[in-house]
């Protein structure tokens, strides 16, 4: 008989499967012990670690671009004197710790600012061949490491000059938060820049000194590892199906030191999204590293790793007592019907059938009583007699399989491990959240304050009397800034008279007065954002840039931060990293006051806020960070604020949680799976087969039986089949039997 048919392969899977999922069971709803980080404490580091290289990619190629850009919008001009152009440049976009212009033909430096930058450097590769003006890194003798950056300034009938700025490759000016430190590292795991750590003469004690010399070591040690690891390719390191960073990142864990365990994140500035090839940030070779020293972690009840087998245990009785239910009820009298199915195909009639108790197996087993007793030529063609046979028949002892399997996984899914409010989330994660929100907003402001600064640099350039250049020059610029919508001049009456892109969505007052950042389209599908600056010797003129909402929303999209939102003064929506509706509230009662709170005015101006909101079962982490610091995009009331559901963290307890319910889930495929294939390939043929059988021995000689299935049904079928013809044979000896002597007498 065939293995892979019949009753038999979905016992013995069904046994199989029960004893895998015993097996995961014991081994993950109960571990012996957690680990001294939480998972979700590691992850948070990993993303401050990404959050931390995308800000100093993002300015490092910010400042490439803006001097690149700045050259060749001088280049397009008039010649400059090289004091007005590095006075200009200054005054435009402070982020540059020295300037150079130098003559290329005779080397002599034209005009300085800041820093003195080395020339050493300079030479006929740097200016020269593929690479030529490529951003390079640079030693100072101080020992400090400069990222110089190039651009040409290059004017009809003047010699070429050399615009060179120089900046640090410092630690992004984030919010790092209490306790944290973050490090800047090259590669071979040199560090380049480290921020958050005291000094150690503002310290009091020795205790204090000999913490901050245990965390500079760690950082040391940490940094070490985390630039060995991003020498990985960003493709093939990333785990099978990750999204997210398109760098290489990870976790590490240092040593411990009064309690606190040394924790940290890495995340490299290399990338394998194709949008960022041409990123000069990305090709530098560094790795940006936080570390944060959480308070280790200590294991609670202690004998939890024996639910794991106690539920492992209870799944694998449970599964024998089903497993025997369908050996009893259904295999065992299936294969007596096949063998006495077979025997009495091949004549042994003189034992009676053993008929079993209940189901199909009894209707079946009495049709072949009275074959036997057709065989016999006794009087077993009277009545039909349609036997024992149950109402529900093997379905019966099918659902009593479901029923004890379910026993196991209603509970296991829905009772076992469940939380509710009350869960433990780490404070470090709130710290975290608001942290991070702090981040974006710091983002957000500063994009803006770019946003306005490229305006007011294209501003100087714009001459209103030439409609045709000043279009020309709009239209570079929107090519270049993918930030806008639209770029346009308005005069003092606020009639547009040059634009590039698309159409205005809302009118500019000239004479609002102050607000360079404005907000409108109340009642539209988007909020409509402006962005002004006036054009210098043309009073009343004035550029104006609608910034693209999507740009805005792009700036939210960070894993492990839920849901953000950048809401105005009044707690309105303006942007978020998920769907959402133009000026919408936010939900709930808790959110706005968060954010109202976190714009009241303490000490120098308003401060981020964390808060643990529980509701229920429900536990949200929620935080809000108004803009503060530098720039145009301070003064305009905006607000951050980030939430997420405790359950998405990577808390023990959730985890644990989850763990049950997909073992209960598995448990219930089983029982799917299996019994549905006992259904089918057992249960819905020995049906038709009982039926076919009590036709046959109703008389029925006439329907042919087929067998479908090569099993013991099958098997059952083929014999039936054969009684049919043996029968069908002695029906027609005796009718010819009876009708010879007619025919003798006939013939006297």
């Amino acid at each position: 008989m065939p293995l892979l048919g019949g009753i038999r392969p979905p016992i013995a899977v069904l046994c199989v499967l029960i004893l895998a999922l015993a097996g995961l069971t014991a081994r993950v709803l109960g571990p012996a012990g957690e680990p001294a980080v939480p998972r979700a404490v590691l992850s948070s580091q990993q993303h401050f670690a990404q959050d931390g290289a995308i800000a100093l990619r993002a300015s490092i190629d910010e400042r490439v671009t803006d001097l690149t850009r700045t050259a060749a919008a001088l280049n397009a001009g008039s010649p400059v004197r090289p004091e007005r152009v590095l006075s200009d440049l200054g005054r435009t976009y402070q982020k540059w710790t020295g300037t150079t212009v130098l003559d290329l033909e005779s080397g002599e430096v034209l005009a300085a600012r800041g820093e003195t930058i080395p020339l050493g450097w300079l030479d006929e590769d740097v200016l020269t061949g593929d690479q030529a003006l490529t951003p390079r890194m640079v030693r100072l003798e101080t020992g400090d490491v400069r990222l110089m950056t190039m651009a040409v300034l290059d004017w009809k009938d003047r010699p070429q000059q050399l615009l060179i700025a120089s900046n640090s490759l410092s630690v992004p000016a984030i919010n790092l938060g209490p306790f944290r430190s973050m490090a800047v590292v090259a590669r071979g795991g040199e560090i380049l820049a480290t921020a958050g750590f005291e000094q150690s003469e503002a310290l009091n004690s020795d205790a204090e000194r000999k913490e901050l010399s245990f965390l500079r070591k760690q950082m040391s040690r940490l940094s070490g590892e985390a630039a060995e690891a991003a020498e990985q390719d960003p493709i093939s390191a990333r785990e099978p199906g990750a999204r997210g960073y398109p760098g290489v990142s990870g976790t590490l864990v240092g040593d411990g030191y009064n309690g606190r365990v040394a924790t940290a994140g890495y995340a490299s500035l290399a990338s394998s999204d194709p949008e960022d090839e041409e990123s000069v940030g990305a090709g530098l070779g560094l790795t940006v590293v936080a570390m944060l020293p959480v308070v280790e972690h200590q294991a609670s009840e202690a004998g939890r790793e024996l639910y794991g087998l106690v539920a492992a245990g209870a799944l694998v009785v449970l599964g024998l007592l089903a497993a025997a239910v369908l050996w009893l009820t259904v295999q065992r009298p299936l294969l007596r019907l096949f063998l006495e199915s077979r025997r009495l195909a091949r004549g042994d009639l003189t034992r009676p059938v053993a008929v079993p108790s209940r189901g199909e197996a009894a209707r079946i087993g009495q049709a072949l009583e009275r074959l036997r007793e057709q065989l016999l030529d006794g009087p077993g063609t009277g009545g039909t007699g349609h036997g024992r046979g149950t109402r529900f028949g093997v379905r019966g002892p099918l659902a009593l399989t479901a029923v004890l399997l379910l026993l196991w996984c209603v509970p296991v899914g829905l009772l076992l491990n469940r939380t509710d409010g009350s869960v433990s989330v780490p404070a470090t994660l709130v710290n975290d959240q608001r942290d991070r929100v702090d981040l974006i907003a710091d983002r957000v402001r500063r994009a803006l304050n770019e946003a306005q600064a490229d305006l007011v640099s294209t501003a100087r350039l714009i001459d209103p009397a030439d409609t045709g250049a000043t279009t020309g020059l709009l239209r570079d610029a929107l090519r270049e800034h993918t930030r806008y919508a639209s770029l346009y001049v308005v005069d003092d009456g606020g009639d547009v008279v040059a634009r590039a892109g698309d159409e205005p969505r809302a009118g500019w007052d000239p004479d609002a007065k102050g607000e360079q950042i404005r907000v409108s389209g109340k009642g539209g599908k988007k909020p409509v954002i402006q962005a002004g600056a006036v054009v210098p010797e043309h009073k009343g003129i004035t550029l104006v840039g609608e910034v693209r909402v999507e740009f805005l929303n792009s700036l939210l999209a960070r894993p492990g931060l839920g849901e953000v939102r950048v809401v105005d003064s009044d707690a309105l929506t303006l942007a978020a990293n998920r769907g959402f509706l133009a000026f919408e509230k936010l939900p709930g009662d808790t959110l706005p006051d968060l954010v109202r709170a976190a714009n009241v005015q303490v000490g120098a101006g308003p401060q981020e806020n964390g808060l643990l909101v529980r509701e229920g079962r429900s536990i949200t982490v929620a935080a809000a960070a108004p803009f503060s610091g530098g720039g145009v995009a301070a003064e305009i009331g905006w607000t951050v604020v980030g939430w997420q559901d405790a359950r998405h963290l990577q808390i023990a307890a959730y985890e644990r949680e989850d763990r049950s319910v997909l073992a209960g889930m598995l448990g219930l495929a089983a029982i799917v799976v299996c019994l549905g294939w006992v259904h089918l390939v057992v249960a819905r043929p020995l049906r038709a087969l009982a039926a076919g059988a009590e036709k046959l021995a109703d008389g029925d000689l006439k329907t042919v039986l087929y067998p479908r299935y090569q099993d013991e049904v099958g098997a059952v079928v083929r014999s039936l089949e054969l009684i049919r013809q043996q029968l069908q044979a002695r029906r027609q000896n005796q009718a010819r039997r009876q009708a010879e002597p007619r025919l003798g007498a006939r013939g006297r």
